[in-house]
């Protein structure tokens, strides 16, 4: 997700202090990583520097003085290119779990030389499966709270699609493990 444009799109509405687009981006991106103040107060300095934004003025609502950022035209024609501009697939997956499969394999049939034990892929995956499972029922109860409003209820969806075809792939997967260890270890 581009910071410098989600940023943008919450400018759109009108000038907001740092501190208010991290909460409003934290609101109505639930499900995604929270912004840091730190990053969200370098970026815009990035898009001031840029010419994206500009400083609105200062406030201070009775405490400490804050900076009012706005979109400037600039900022409005970026965010409109940005939002108009197809989201590639990606060209490589990169799978963390895929990943600590294989190297459990490899890390145990070099074990299996020495007479030791190594990791059991197999055993990575259940409980692997297990978590993803576990983070799919709190994602489930969480859009159906009542009262969950739709920014939770579409973040939830998307989560739970990703999690869901990593489950099946997983379930895949540990179905293919004799075959894949054989391949990895060239057997």
């Amino acid at each position: 997700m581009s910071t410098r444009h989600v940023l943008l799109g919450l400018l759109a509405a009108g000038p907001c202090h740092g501190y208010d687009l991290k909460r409003q981006y934290d609101a109505r991106f639930p499900q995604a990583r929270p912004l840091a103040y730190g990053q969200v107060y370098t970026t815009l300095q990035r898009l001031v520097r840029d010419g994206l934004a500009a400083v609105d003025g200062t406030d201070s609502d009775g405490g400490p003085e804050r900076t009012l950022y706005r979109s400037t035209a600039e900022g409005s024609r970026e965010l409109a290119r940005w939002a108009d501009e197809i989201t590639a697939p990606a060209p490589f997956v990169t799978n963390e779990i895929f990943a600590k499969v294989v190297v459990s394999i490899l890390v145990a049939a070099a074990a299996a030389e020495t007479g030791q034990d190594g990791p059991d892929a197999a055993a990575h995956l259940r409980t692997q499966r297990a978590a993803h499972m576990e983070r799919m029922r709190e994602l489930t109860a969480l859009k159906t709270e009542p009262g969950a409003d739709l920014s939770t209820v579409l973040s939830a969806d998307y989560a739970l699609a990703h999690l869901d075809a990593d489950v099946r792939w997983m379930t895949t997967t540990t179905a293919r493990i004799d075959t894949l260890t054989a391949e990895v270890n060239g057997t």
